[in-house]
């Protein structure tokens, strides 16, 4: 599959100040630019900005990212699902996970995340992919946030529906190890019937749930 990638740039106004948020973005972009020592959710800060760096060069990599002026203050990635995951067992090639999602605390609940999602999906070649992102509690800011696991869990189904991603029911063990974990997913408008019925092989492996 080709994977096709058009830029897309939006500007937001917050009471911080101004945010660039814009994507797919190269390796070569971001490598102009400095990361927040406060993007810590994954992996030491100069770590994750190496693996975005790895991610932006890959042909179905996409690095949607968020900027006050020079510096980098948020960021979605989407790639191919880790090959240890069952979701990359159909070897499905229209099939891409939103890995990561990150904003630094400072610029949280300002509506910073669901304008991420909504420049990803400006991109048309978007309506080609079956786009999923698994969700478990233990990688949740609920300290920061002051929000108990349900709460959280409906802050974001809400912003992941802003852009089209929708709950999808699931026999994944690590995802049914808790209520609250969940899959999300948006099926492009170009999808085939062919890779849906792959997906759905996939989300159901034990036959009795199918």
């Amino acid at each position: 599959m080709k994977h096709h990638k058009t830029y897309y740039q939006k500007e937001l106004s917050t009471p911080l100040g101004n945010l660039i948020i814009e994507g797919p973005v190269s390796s070569e972009c971001l490598r102009d630019l400095s990361f927040h020592e406060e993007l810590t959710a994954f992996r030491p800060p100069e770590n994750q900005f190496e693996a975005l760096i790895e991610i932006a060069h890959l042909p179905e990599g996409r690095i949607i990212l968020v900027r006050e002026n020079k510096t980098i203050v948020g960021y979605a990635t989407y790639l191919y699902p880790d090959p240890l995951e069952r979701w990359s067992e159909g070897n499905i090639d229209n099939l891409i996970e939103l890995g990561a999602i990150e904003i630094i605390p400072a610029f949280r609940g300002l509506g910073v995340g669901k304008n991420i999602l909504h420049v990803s999906m400006m991109d048309d070649a978007m309506e080609d992919y079956i786009i999923i992102t698994t969700e478990y509690y233990w990688h949740w800011d609920l300290k920061g946030t002051g929000l108990n696991v349900w709460d959280y869990r409906k802050m974001l189904e809400k912003m992941m529906n802003t852009s089209g991603l929708q709950w999808y029911a699931t026999d994944d063990p690590e995802i049914c190890s808790h209520p609250a974990n969940c899959l999300m997913v948006r099926i492009g408008s170009r999808v085939q019937q062919e890779s849906i019925e792959k997906f759905d092989q996939i989300r159901f492996k034990n036959r009795f749930m199918y």
